[in-house]
């Protein structure tokens, strides 16, 4: 479905796809055993212009639109979803805030390193005991003369061990969303302690980890935004990162669709393709109608960014849609391959383990539903 596509944004899903066929999925089965990608990967990432996509190419990014990058962050789900993460994570939730609400300095700092994959950020929001609630978060950054004094613990932090940069948020004042700030802390900085966290059921591959801060001291000048600015810059930076996973999630519908489509004609019982049976049908019916509607969802919020208008809502309806829609695609393309869809030497299975984490992070499907219901009552729901 190529409903309003332009020649360069066709042009690019093909460069796209043809470059992640060659070097990520031959790779994603043993990365995903091995519960690590490899990070040379990196590299390339960068010099196909996936980690400069949206960034402007006077801070040494590829520039591009925001439909350009859902079709990057499609085709990047539709190949591992942990390799997507690398990129939506250091692009998005560390770069767009960056060029969104940071000085010159830090743009042309951070934003050259992130653009070309010299750095990779993280996005140091999520504790052990405030996720959803993230206005009440308990990590410090207490004032030291011209510097703040970092404490406290981050949990489930995607890119946590590879990054260089994290964009932290810690409380500086009052208790609630208003007393939080947000820091560029490099991540070699003294007191900056990384774990990784292992044993996870999808996303292998890619680093998560546990961080924490003994009195991790930086300048004035790695704050991001002003004081107290710290939640308005999440916020806004989880509404475009929504778009973004709602977008790899299009990407592993898409996914389940081809492998489930090829593997029904080609595979035979009592004689006869199964592709023959109606009801192995109607499951590739349901695959593909749901990729569908949550791609024109994505894309309406996309180009909504693309045009400088609203588009929280619209985020939210697309990332709960399709995070939704990929479980049920990747649970129905297990189901087509049987038995075999039960084994890694077929894409299904990571592709359900990949897709159940969607419905998670970066607000999970009950806080969408909430927004949602928000903006159509006028009554907030939350406490």
């Amino acid at each position: 479905m190529d409903l309003a596509l332009t020649d360069e944004q066709l042009a690019f899903r093909q460069v796209a796809r043809a470059w992640l066929d060659a070097t990520v999925v031959p790779h994603r089965r043993d990365w995903d055993r091995a519960e690590q990608v490899d990070t040379a990967i990196i590299s390339g990432l960068g010099e196909m212009g996936f980690l400069g996509l949206t960034i402007p190419e006077e801070y040494g990014g590829a520039g591009g639109d925001y439909i350009t990058y859902a079709l990057a962050m499609e085709e990047l789900g539709r190949a591992d979803s942990s390799v997507r993460g690398i990129v939506s994570v250091s692009n998005g939730l560390v770069g767009k805030p960056i060029l969104g609400f940071g000085t010159e300095e830090q743009k042309q700092h951070w934003l050259r390193l992130i653009a070309t994959g010299e750095a990779l950020g993280c996005f140091g929001l999520t504790e052990a005991e405030t996720g959803s609630d993230a206005g009440n978060l308990s990590t410090r950054a207490v004032r030291d003369g011209t510097d703040y004094v970092i404490d406290g613990e981050k949990m489930f932090i995607t890119n946590g061990t590879w990054a260089d940069v994290c964009l932290v948020f810690a409380r500086t004042g009052e208790p609630g969303p208003k007393g939080i700030s947000a820091f560029l802390v490099p991540t070699d900085s003294p007191g900056f302690i990384r774990t990784e966290i292992k044993g996870k059921l999808g996303l292998r591959g890619q680093a998560t980890a546990q961080l924490a801060f003994d009195g991790v001291r930086v300048p004035e000048s790695a704050r991001l935004g002003q004081e107290g600015e710290g939640f308005t810059i999440a916020m806004t930076t989880l509404d475009k990162g929504r778009v973004s996973v709602a977008a790899g999630c299009v990407g592993i519908i898409a996914g389940c669709l081809e492998t489930t489509r090829e593997y029904a004609v080609q595979r035979t019982q009592f004689g006869r393709p199964i592709a023959r049976f109606q009801l192995v049908q109607e499951m590739i019916a349901d695959i593909s109608v749901d990729a569908d509607a949550a791609r024109l969802l994505t894309w309406r919020a996309a180009d909504l960014i693309e045009r400088g208008l609203p588009f929280t809502v619209e985020a939210s309806k697309a990332k709960l849609f399709a995070s939704e829609a990929a479980v049920r695609a990747a649970n129905l393309a297990v189901q087509v391959f049987g038995g075999y869809g039960y084994i890694d030497d077929y894409p299904a299975q990571k592709y359900l383990r990949d897709a159940r984490v969607m419905t998670l992070y970066e607000g999970t499907s009950q806080i969408q539903k909430l927004l949602i219901g928000r903006a159509e009552t006028g009554v907030s729901a939350f406490l």
